[in-house]
């Protein structure tokens, strides 16, 4: 049985621009100069920037040619996995120490269940200010921690304070605390549905709160529910120390056969609602997205594409999905079932040195 938010103490604890900070730290010369990770040739990417790096507007995703013009006196490393893996894991070694309930993210991040944990300690804040010691001790690296009673609150609040942060939401805090945030905070929001909230006058927690739960599915789906319950703080999952999926999908079979474009694009939009739900619950991103088919004579049909980055936001995988839909071409033939899926789904160790072949030649 979970216990209740306000019974729970949450921990996310984020490293520090990680596989930066780990080549500054090992190589005096880059310490306080702009550091980009990842490679510097006209096809390489950023995997990470330092924050020297940052001020110029230089980030993670962003094409290595764009960094350099907004950064000319950038220094390009090529990133060493194999070193980033060993200090996450004698990290989560640290986290372990504390409690069995850690949920790593990635290599820099990581959800802990403290609940346990507190009457030993005396709270999670001392935890987290313990971890955090613990962790600049042993590797000479900072983290940031976000502290409070979900993991929503938790991972907003340990980007707030960067770097080397400590952020403490107490369970009293939480309203005002998520009243005040940008929408733009709020986990699966990109760019198009911030648009889509801006366009209803929705720009902050306390906006998104005045409207009523079924005002909200109707305008974003299944998501809807969602929104409705974290403008309120409300985020009941639980810290997953086991996880281990290979796909995420729905199909809806049709009473009748749809022939209509239209039709089929509102379709593969509420599918792809209800697999982000799966994948929000699930916490698990993943490279490849199936769109399936199934025609009125029963024959089936895929239709699949690989990105080099995983899929974050109900946007990028309706945009995914919608183009598998019509891509060669919209289906033929009378249409009986959809279906959508997304498959890959590792952890991001496992999947960012595979994201950035390009950037490495």
């Amino acid at each position: 049985m979970i216990p209740n938010d306000c019974e729970r103490r949450i921990l996310h604890v984020d490293m520090d621009a990680f596989y930066a900070s780990v080549e500054q730290r090992d190589n005096p010369a880059l310490r306080g100069r702009p550091v980009a990770v990842g490679g510097g040739s006209l096809r390489g990417v950023v995997a990470a920037a330092s924050y020297e790096a940052r001020k110029f507007g230089v980030h993670s995703a962003m094409p290595s040619v764009t960094a350099r013009k907004r950064c000319p006196d950038l220094t390009f490393v090529k990133p060493r996995f194999d070193v980033y893996g060993e200090i996450s894991k004698h990290i989560r070694g640290i986290f372990r120490s504390y409690t069995d309930l850690v949920q790593p993210l990635s290599l820099d991040e990581a959800y802990l269940d403290v609940t346990e944990a507190v009457p030993e300690y005396g709270s999670a804040t001392a935890i987290a200010r313990e971890i955090k010691s613990r962790i600049l001790d042993e590797t000479d690296l900072t983290a940031s921690a976000g502290v409070s009673i979900n993991k929503f609150i938790a991972k907003v609040a340990s980007g707030m304070n960067k770097p080397d942060g400590l952020t403490v939401v107490r369970p009293e805090q939480v309203a005002v605390f998520v009243a005040k945030l940008p929408i733009e905070k709020f986990f699966g929001v990109g760019q198009v549905t911030a648009a889509k909230f801006h366009k209803l006058g929705i720009r902050t927690g306390a906006d998104l709160r005045e409207w009523e739960e079924a005002d909200l599915a109707k305008r974003f789906g299944r998501s809807g529910h969602y929104f409705y319950r974290v403008a309120r703080g409300l985020d009941n999952r639980p810290v997953q120390p086991h996880r281990r999926r290979k796909s995420v999908g729905a199909e809806r079979t049709f009473f009748e056969n749809i022939t209509d474009r239209e039709a089929l694009a509102e379709r593969v939009t509420q599918i792809s609602e209800r697999v982000w739900e799966r994948m929000e619950r699930a916490e698990m991103f993943g490279r490849t997205v199936t769109v399936k088919i199934k025609y009125h004579d029963f024959q089936i049909r895929t239709r699949s594409h690989t990105s080099a980055r995983p899929v974050e936001t109900a946007d990028v995988l309706l945009e995914a999905a919608l183009r598998l839909l019509r891509t060669p071409d919209w289906p033929s033939a009378p249409v009986r079932l959809l279906g959508v899926s997304v498959s890959n789904l590792q952890l991001a160790d496992e999947v960012l040195p595979e994201q950035l072949q390009l950037g490495l030649e």
